[in-house]
């Protein structure tokens, strides 16, 4: 069986069923692991936040900044080696940054109640 074009890890092998069972099996155990450390990157993505979001509070300035974010989308593009496109990584930084703006408003206010 040709593998269309992909470049298998030493660890792939989609030569038979029984092979390639094995294969799906260890690819999904590595995802886990990708994906634990994607978490951990993004809780600390998120402490960073918290600690921009006081600064921001104690200049007056708001949460969104298209500016800024049209910065961080530059420079995921320029990071971008792929197999995943620009507009897709864009698409997934926009959800990204969305859930960081609601920390930080969050954030925010509950810093205001906690001054009344």
């Amino acid at each position: 069986m040709e593998n269309r074009g992909l470049d298998l890890p030493a660890w792939a092998n989609l030569a038979s069923p029984d092979q390639a069972l094995e294969t799906l099996d260890k690819a999904r155990k590595r995802i886990d692991e990708i994906d634990g450390g994607i978490t951990k990157l993004l809780n600390e993505r998120a402490k960073v936040v918290e600690v921009i979001g006081e600064a921001k509070q104690r200049l007056t300035m708001r949460v969104y900044e298209p500016k800024r974010e049209q910065e961080v989308m530059a420079n995921v593009a320029r990071c971008n080696g792929g197999p995943l496109s620009n507009e897709a990584l864009s698409r997934v930084y926009e959800r990204i940054m969305d859930e960081m703006r609601t920390l930080q408003r969050d954030r925010m206010r509950s810093t205001e109640e906690s001054q009344s």
